[in-house]
């Protein structure tokens, strides 16, 4: 199999949401941090959660695999044939004890044991996933490195990996590009794609309005869902200004200026800025680095 080609699924209906989300109240303790909600995510999309920070992404992409109930209404994860979708969720971060004796592939392998029966053996198609699964990142001459040593890009695709190597039909990703060298971006956006080719449903969060205008459709979150539709009709000044207020700029009439929400205010040496055209045509991401 080619870097970056995916397994070849069964096409997903489309005739239902791959998630339903219905009244939905969010609260960690005593603060609400999802008002009631309701939006239905298509089957076979890639889906970008955007919103500025704290507007309940990371909530929702928890509840969709099963790590948070909601106080009240629902969530439901479609189904097909009888059985319901099953999901793979790729975090951001995991952190690592040095100390702990792990190499990349035994990290790939234990993808393969979600969901597993107990004390089932590892096999011959539980061994190809995880080849596949470590060729289509590009982290293949990795196997025997200690996960520890390796740099952050390279960690995070060990873990898009491993999410690649569990059984699924939607993937989870949290900010899957933050913080990423050039070419691990690449890697992860590709993968995206290709599991949707191949008939996977994707769900990321992200902050990066063009990443968001590559999806096929977008659910804006400011505390709850502010709208939800195809990137031209959620990605649009009056729409945007409604989930970010004050953090959104509107500089010339064509093109919106968003504080980088990973951006420390503690150090003043750097200014970064993420612009967005309001035109129809293609988007483009800009960062502007002040001189220090």
């Amino acid at each position: 199999m080619a870097s970056g080609e995916a397994p070849v699924r069964e096409a997903m209906e489309t005739s239902g949401p791959a998630v339903t989300v219905r009244n939905a109240v969010f609260r960690y303790g005593t603060k609400t941090v999802v008002k009631q909600s309701s939006v239905d995510i298509p089957a076979g999309s890639i889906t970008a959660l955007i919103g500025p920070n704290g507007a309940g992404k990371s909530t929702l992409l928890n509840a969709i695999a099963g790590l948070v109930q909601p106080v009240s209404g629902s969530v439901t994860v479609g189904s097909r044939n009888g059985r319901t979708y099953r999901t793979s969720y790729v975090l951001q971060e995991t952190k690592v004890n040095p100390s702990l004796p792990v190499t990349v592939r035994e990290v790939v392998s234990m993808g393969r044991y979600a969901g597993r029966r107990p004390l089932r053996l590892f096999n011959r198609e539980d061994r190809r996933m995880v080849d596949e699964a470590m060729e289509r990142t590009n982290i293949t001459h990795l196997a025997m490195r200690h996960l520890s040593r390796l740099s952050g890009g390279e960690r995070h695709r060990v873990l898009l990996a491993q999410g690649l190597a569990q059984d699924h039909d939607i993937l989870l990703l949290d900010e899957p590009a933050t913080g990423l060298d050039v070419v691990s971006i690449q890697a992860v956006r590709d993968t995206i794609r290709s599991e949707n080719a191949h008939g996977c449903t994707v769900i990321v969060t992200t902050h990066d309005l063009a990443e968001a205008w590559d999806a096929h459709y977008v659910v804006l979150l400011a505390g709850r869902v502010v709208t939800a539709g195809p990137p031209g009709e959620v990605l649009t000044a009056s729409q945007l200004t409604a989930a970010y207020g004050m953090g959104l700029m509107n500089v010339d009439g064509t093109h919106l200026f968003l504080d980088d929400p990973h951006h420390d205010e503690t150090d003043r040496h750097h200014a970064h800025e993420r612009s967005i055209h309001l035109e129809s045509d293609p988007i483009d991401l800009h960062h502007d680095e002040h001189n220090h």
